[in-house]
């Protein structure tokens, strides 16, 4: 799986400025991205062009050399959206039932939830669940599509910090596993560097910018302690005011 973006570009109806200008991004299979910025960089809307959700104004997004379309990839939102009024089994279930040509079984996804120390919840309501838990619900949700590349939009930012740092260890051992692509919106600076193995910077005006993390894997989640990581933050914060490193 290879997504290839060139010189992408789109514009809001009513606004004067583009909010993407001339965007250029490869991602290759098995990669963990994340794509920061200050709010308002155009995060969102890359992720919303990529998974079909708005079509660019110029430019292009392929997807395996073809150009991709609405449900290609599988996406992950803000908020969880899950139905209240859906069991947890039912909630992930849904794509399925919208896809319909899924093959996926109710017990291959019992085993899902048990993965991800759901077991005994499949019957539980989204109002019964902790935060970490309707996360991991979405999660597995988008997952479930099939789909090789996933878009996950800052699925942690509501989470407090003991919860955040449980969803990003779980979140990398899913992704190990399992070989998905990840392309991952975040605020947390902390995060991208222990997350990624590439972290790209989106600020208005500017060209996209590239940070190879260059951090050995698996790693263990108090690496976020290290002098390399600290430094690596410490850089992302300098490039995203625009002082010099």
């Amino acid at each position: 799986m290879t997504l290839i973006i060139k010189n992408l570009s789109y514009t809001y109806p009513n606004h004067k400025k583009p909010t993407i200008s001339e965007v250029h991004v490869t991602v290759k299979k098995g990669e963990f991205i994340s794509l920061i910025g200050k709010s308002g960089s155009g995060k969102s809307t890359l992720l919303k062009l990529i998974t079909g959700i708005l079509y660019q104004d110029a430019g292009d997004i392929k997807l395996n050399d073809r150009s991709i379309t609405l449900g290609d990839v599988g996406y992950m939102p803000q908020q969880d959206l899950l139905l209240p009024w859906r069991t947890v089994l039912e909630n992930i279930m849904l794509p399925v039932e919208i896809q319909k040509n899924s093959h996926l079984t109710r017990e291959e996804v019992r085993k899902w939830l048990e993965r991800a120390g759901l077991a005994g919840y499949e019957q539980a309501y989204p109002n019964q669940l902790s935060g970490g838990m309707r996360q991991r619900v979405s999660f597995l949700r988008a997952m479930i599509t099939g789909k090789d590349l996933l878009l996950l939009d800052e699925p942690f930012g509501a989470l407090d910090s003991f919860t955040k740092k449980e969803m990003q260890t779980w979140l990398l051992s899913i992704w190990r596993d399992s070989k998905k692509t990840i392309f991952f919106i975040t605020h947390d600076l902390e995060e991208a560097c222990y997350l990624s193995d590439r972290i790209l910077l989106l600020k208005p005006d500017h060209p996209m910018e590239e940070i190879v993390v260059g951090l050995p894997r698996p790693r263990p989640s108090d690496i976020v302690y290290t002098s390399k990581l600290v430094e690596l933050r410490h850089k992302l914060e300098k490039k995203m005011t625009d002082e010099k490193p």
